[in-house]
């Protein structure tokens, strides 16, 4: 039997959830609406079914409500930022604005951002930037999140590594390419587990180099309603698109990973995302203002 819920329900029981562990009001209901997003956009490995999760955070101390993102580094072009370990919803869009914010002023900026809780949809964050006119780039890493396997190989060396563009337009939507490097996100996996959108049967490979869609090679045995820990399954969910997906992933984990200083992901490490950053103003690159309207043209033709 199907159920349906109303997303405003949705979102109203998700933020007295995280009112319940210390979130403000505010704050609370900005990470539900993010979620429920995330399910209405057809995200439903970054949906609702990622607030259990968030809440063991809060309990452990791996996320901190209320927090603000710190300066580190601040030139006219360059932020250098800490998440604190407060939540991606939270210390996330406050990276987004400084970047839109510089990128207004110069054209063009490099946000750098580490120590941050799950940033949840990385193109929420593109729909942000395209929102103020902005095209961005965002290269993002999971510290401590150990699922994939490179290309060539079955054991984890990977987090799902996600990659995401957004590239604004006038009165129409935005242009978003968001995905994770793996073949398919870890939610997915998850959702999967739970009876939901099941996975292509390529999709996880285990030690012994077969292929698999068994949500039950990441997780170890299942039950209906027990916790899905990632570190009890043999296998590990497979980059996408060969040796060209694995590159891509491995250079997430370098400049989200390494270069934002949250560092790549690796046995035993502490969850965190790392998020480095680019934004352009299409405005003073291109003063003719022709983009739009070429972009227009071109993405009919393609359609």
């Amino acid at each position: 039997m199907t159920v349906h819920i109303r997303a405003d329900a949705l979102r109203d029981f998700c933020a007295e959830a995280f009112e319940h562990v210390g979130c403000s009001f505010e704050e609370a209901r900005r990470v539900a609406a993010s979620l429920v997003d995330a399910n209405l956009t057809g995200h439903d490995s970054h949906g609702v079914i990622r607030m259990p999760r968030y809440l063991d955070w809060v309990r452990s101390g791996d996320i901190v409500p209320g927090r603000t993102i710190e300066r580190l580094v601040d030139t006219p072009v360059i932020a250098v930022v800490d998440g604190r370990s407060g939540f991606g919803q939270t210390v996330a869009p406050q990276a987004v604005d400084l970047g839109v914010e510089k990128a207004k002023a110069m054209g063009l900026a490099a946000i750098s951002l580490r120590n941050a809780g799950h940033v949840g949809r990385v193109g929420e964050w593109a729909e942000r930037a395209a929102a103020a006119g902005l095209i961005s780039i965002h290269f993002v890493n999971a510290r401590g999140s150990l699922l994939v396997a490179p290309f060539g190989g079955f054991e984890r060396r990977l987090s799902t590594a996600p990659f995401c563009i957004g590239v604004p337009r006038e009165d129409a939507p935005p242009v978003v390419l968001d995905f994770a490097t793996s073949l398919v996100a870890e939610g997915k996996v998850n959702v999967a587990s739970r009876g939901g959108k099941p996975l292509p049967p390529d999709a996880l490979i285990g030690p012994d180099g077969a292929l698999s869609g068994d949500p039950a090679l990441l997780y170890g045995p299942l039950t209906p309603e027990g916790p899905r820990n990632a570190a009890l399954g043999a296998g590990a969910i497979r980059a996408f698109g060969g040796h060209k997906g694995s590159g891509l992933a491995l250079l997430c984990e370098l400049l989200g990973g390494s270069l934002t200083g949250n560092g790549a992901t690796g046995p035993g490490r502490k969850f965190a995302n790392g998020m480095f950053s680019l934004y352009v103003d299409p405005n003073q690159v291109e003063p003719a203002h022709v983009f739009d309207s070429d972009m227009t043209r071109y993405l009919d033709w393609f359609r």
